[in-house]
């Protein structure tokens, strides 16, 4: 690990600007943030995957887009023909999120259908599944990474960045032992500095979705000099989902399911203090 490749690191980036209020000047700095640094792709909203594509075409970065996005809650045919219109405008990858509410509810075939007609609207480009991981247990979370797979995707994505909370590595090592090896898993939300990138990518991630790139990259520079020690979290329930559950943020169900996830912890009686 202390031989870490910079350039493979930067590789696993979708360089993400995501907000409602930026600007063609931001995406433009995106886009050339993209290219210095080797990113795979940038990561925008619809409006701007055709002015990305332009300022794009003749690198080797991806212009990805998102779909159904923040909620998930569009209908399956507009996911589609937003996909489709992305896809036309230029756009390699696109992310979409799945009904989170159906997924809930064990709408099992309408979810499967849902990701199905925009991996086929989206052909030839990928598309990878937002999960929304922290409104889903771990079963669901298996669940529908299976559906994602039955359905043609080739990626899982953990979250928008718009929910309760985002990455966890407990979450991605479930994803990725659910998918198996030839579909990826995208980690995305909250992550913000090189820490919390390589512990994503220990736990089975290959990509990350981030604003931090740049700041990633400063941080993998450093790593060389750093001791193995430093990537374990002074207390472990730091990046344990549970203890980011907050009832006012998730269903109710979701919550009491991973609170009585902690009581069963075992760092529970060791760090009792970090769950009330």
């Amino acid at each position: 690990m202390k031989n870490l490749d910079i350039n493979k690191i930067a590789k696993m980036i979708d360089h993400t600007e995501l907000k409602s209020n930026s600007g063609q000047k931001k995406i433009l700095n995106l886009c050339n943030e993209a290219k210095m640094f080797g990113f795979i792709s940038v990561c925008i909203n619809p409006h701007y995957v055709k002015f990305a594509y332009e300022q794009l075409k003749d690198s080797n970065v991806l212009v990805c887009s998102v779909i159904g996005f923040p909620l998930g809650m569009n209908t399956s045919r507009l996911k589609a023909l937003e996909a489709e219109q992305a896809v036309s405008e230029g756009a390699e990858e696109i992310d979409m999120v799945i009904n989170v509410g159906a997924m809930r509810g064990k709408k099992y075939d309408f979810v499967k259908d849902d990701i199905k007609q925009v991996v086929k609207a989206s052909s030839p480009s990928h598309v990878k599944v937002i999960l929304e991981t922290c409104y889903l247990t771990d079963d669901e979370i298996v669940k529908a990474c299976q559906l994602a797979v039955e359905a043609g995707a080739h990626f899982v994505k953990t979250s928008t960045g718009f929910g309760a909370f985002g990455a966890f590595p407990h979450h991605v090592k479930l994803m990725k032992e659910t998918v198996g090896p030839d579909i990826g898993v995208k980690a995305a939300g909250g992550i913000s500095n090189f820490k919390d990138a390589i512990r994503l990518i220990n736990a089975g991630a290959n990509r990350l979705g981030t604003s931090a790139g740049v700041m990633i990259l400063e941080g993998a520079k450093l790593f060389k000099f750093t001791p193995e020690a430093w990537l374990e979290p002074e207390i472990p329930c730091h990046i344990c989902p549970s203890r980011h559950a907050t009832m006012s943020k998730l269903p109710k169900a979701v919550y009491t399911y991973y609170k009585k996830k902690c009581l069963t912890c075992e760092h529970r009686d060791k760090y009792n203090r970090f769950y009330d």
